[in-house]
């Protein structure tokens, strides 16, 4: 496993893990650290033993947001030549495998934003999420106006925009942000069992699922009705397909191949 400063990562099992790791600074978004994520994701992406990949923080914080020293000096040209967040932050966003944020304390500005980057979100009971960018001077910029919305709606995105409203765990769930709360002592381990049951499922289906959903996302329903049906017809051209609907008829557990 390759050297990181300020991520820990891990391989348990057929999942990968990834724990953001800069203590001192709440795990702030740095440039390095987004550096170091982004080479964790392409390594395990390529890892055909690797199934799932989730991600992760401390107890204290998931992490608070993007390294506003790094951003603070930026001009309008400067963070517009160097694709400032967005070329390097929307990497877990573009992962084929199946990802989970597991996020326990604070999840505040990019910290919130990486966490919607990922397929879906288990919550500690601690959780706290919020896009505060307005009270120093800005906006979200990794896609938080945006997914927030999406999985919210946006009467309670625009109130936690425009007034930098924390939401916590139990509101969190309710309102759709994240798919289940756990204490937070079980947090990453129960992440960790439910990334070893995706990839104990046919890898090549599992990444169908997950494009079928995202459609459900980013289009339209009748566009995303088109999509889902294309990925379920191309599912019989898998020889998983005829495993699995062969193991269901015979009461036996499928020896996926993962083809």
């Amino acid at each position: 496993m390759a050297a990181y400063d300020t991520i820990l990562v891990e391989a348990r099992g057929a999942v990968g893990l990834i724990t953001l790791n800069r203590p001192k600074a709440l795990n702030a978004l740095s440039d390095q650290l987004m550096t170091e994520l982004g080479r964790a994701l392409d390594g395990f992406e390529a890892d055909d033993a690797i199934g799932a990949i989730v991600v992760t923080g401390s107890d204290k914080a998931f992490a608070a947001g993007a390294d506003i020293k790094e951003a603070a000096g930026f001009t309008f040209i400067g963070a517009h030549k160097a694709n400032f967040i967005t070329a390097k932050w929307e990497r877990l966003a573009a992962c084929r495998k199946p990802t989970i944020a597991a996020v326990a304390g604070y999840a505040l500005g990019g910290g919130c934003e990486l966490a919607m980057m990922a397929d879906f979100i288990l919550a500690a009971d601690t959780a706290q999420f919020a896009l505060p960018e307005v009270t120093i001077g800005t906006i979200p910029g990794a896609g938080g106006t945006q997914r927030l919305t999406r999985l919210v709606g946006k009467s309670k995105a625009m109130e936690m925009v425009l007034s930098a409203r924390r939401m916590d765990a139990v509101e969190a769930e309710r309102a759709g942000l994240v798919s289940r709360v756990i204490p937070a002592a079980e947090l990453v381990d129960e992440a960790v069992r439910v990334g070893e049951r995706i990839a104990a499922l046919s890898r090549p289906i599992v990444m169908m699922a997950k494009d079928a959903v995202n459609a459900a996302y980013e289009t339209t329903l009748a566009e995303g009705v088109k999509v889902e049906r294309r990925i379920f017809y191309a599912t019989f051209a898998t020889e998983d397909q005829k495993e699995g609907m062969t193991a269901f008829a015979e009461k036996r557990h499928a020896d996926w191949k993962n083809r």
